[in-house]
C-alpha cells in the first residue's frame, strides 16, 4: 500500500545521529521520505562551526552545509558537549529543533532534572547526592536502606546504573566511582510489581507505552539489558505524570520511564531524550517514527513549543517486523 501524502510540502530533514544504520535513525529516515521528504543524516562529530560575532556557519567534512527545515537531534552522551553545540549552532540559525540543546542536557543531568521534577510535585523515588563516600553511605537511611541504585550523575542508560544489595557492595561501588572523579546519586530502589513503565511523549501528548519486565533473577534492567516488551494502555495518572515531566523538561521527544507503586501516583525515575524507537514499535505496532516525523512538520511550519494547546498527533499503525538493537 502506498505511502499516504505528506501534510505539507516536502521538507529538508536534518537528523543528527553517530551512525544512518543505528535502528532508530534507520526508522526516522524511513518515515520522513516515506512522507515525501529529504531526510539527510550528519554524524555530529563530523560537523564544523563556525562564529564571527555576526554569523554563525556550519560545515560538514570541511563543506557549508546547506539550508534545512527542521533537526531532530539523537545525540550519543559519548559525545554530549559537542553534540549539544552543534545543536546550538543549528538554534544560531533559527532552525526548528526537535529537541534543544537545553532540553537535552536538563534530561542528562539526574540530580538537575529530578530536582526539576520535585519542585513541581512530580513523584520521584528517593534521591541523595553528596561527594563523600562516607557521606553517601551514611545517608542510606534516608533513601530506605539497600537495596539502593547507584546512578553516574550524567551516565548512560545502558552502563550508568548499579545495584548495590548490601553496604559493603555500596561502599566499593562508592568509592571506586567518587576515586574516578565521576559524580553520583543514590537513589531507592522501589519495591514494586517487577516491572516499570516506558511512556513515549510526542509534542506534549503521550503516544505510546510499554511494561518492561526483567530477565528472570535481575534486580534492574533497561530497554537495553534485554527486557521483555509488552504493549500497555495508560491509567491517567500514569498519562498525567509522562506529559508533565516531558513539558517541565522542555523535551518535545521524550521515553520517561515511571514506576507504578502500591500506593499513590507512579514515580519517575528517568528521562530520555533520544529513545529507541523500533523496540517499542515492534511491542505496539504503532509507526512512532511517523508521529516523529508529524511533529517535526509542525514546528517547521511555525508550530509553538510543548506548552502549546493545538492538537497533536496521535499514533498510527504499523506493519511489524523484526527490529534490530538500539546502536
Amino acid at each position: 500500500m502506498s505511502a499516504p501524502p505528506p501534510a505539507r510540502p516536502p521538507m529538508k530533514i536534518t537528523v543528527l545521529s553517530r551512525s544512518a544504520s543505528i535502528s532508530s535513525t534507520k526508522r526516522l529516515v524511513e518515515a520522513g521520505r516515506a512522507r515525501g521528504h529529504q531526510v539527510r543524516v550528519l554524524n555530529p562529530v563530523r560537523v564544523e562551526m563556525h562564529l564571527d560575532g555576526r554569523r554563525a556557519n556550519l560545515y560538514y567534512r570541511r563543506r557549508k552545509l546547506s539550508p534545512c527545515d527542521v533537526v531532530i537531534p539523537r545525540i550519543a552522551q559519548s559525545i554530549n558537549n559537542y553534540g549539544l553545540a552543534v545543536v546550538n549552532q543549528f538554534a544560531m540559525g533559527r532552525v526548528p529543533l526537535v529537541n534543544t540543546a537545553r532540553a537535552i542536557s536538563e534530561s542528562r543531568n539526574k540530580m538537575r532534572s529530578l530536582q526539576l521534577l520535585s519542585a513541581h510535585g512530580i513523584d520521584i523515588p528517593a534521591t541523595v547526592m553528596a561527594r563523600d563516600a562516607a557521606d553517601l553511605k551514611a545517608m542510606v537511611g534516608l533513601v530506605g536502606g539497600v537495596p539502593v541504585l547507584v546512578k553516574l550523575l550524567q551516565g548512560q542508560e545502558k552502563r550508568g546504573v548499579m545495584v548495590c544489595e548490601s553496604l559493603q557492595s555500596l561502599e566499593a561501588a562508592l568509592e571506586a566511582i567518587l576515586g574516578l572523579g565521576h559524580n553520583l546519586i543514590v537513589q531507592q530502589y522501589v519495591q514494586h510489581s517487577g516491572k516499570d513503565v516506558r511512556v513515549l511523549v510526542v509534542g506534549g501528548r503521550a503516544v505510546a507505552a510499554v511494561r518492561r519486565r526483567p530477565r528472570v533473577g535481575r534486580l534492574s534492567y533497561t530497554l537495553n539489558r534485554g527486557a521483555r516488551l509488552e504493549a500497555l494502555q495508560l491509567t491517567e495518572s500514569q498519562r498525567v505524570a509522562a506529559e508533565r515531566t516531558a513539558m517541565l523538561v522542555g523535551l518535545e521527544v521524550a521515553a520517561v520511564d515511571l514506576l507504578d507503586v502500591p500506593e499513590g501516583p507512579p514515580k519517575v525515575f528517568e528521562v530520555n531524550s533520544s529513545p529507541a524507537l523500533a523496540e517499542m514499535e515492534s511491542a505496539t505496532g504503532q509507526d512512532l517514527a511517523r508521529v516523529i516525523i508529524e511533529r517535526a512538520e509542525q514546528l517547521a511550519a511555525g508550530s509553538s513549543g510543548v506548552e502549546s494547546s493545538e492538537a497533536w498527533p496521535t499514533a498510527v499503525p504499523r506493519r511489524k517486523r523484526a527490529s534490530k538493537a538500539e546502536g
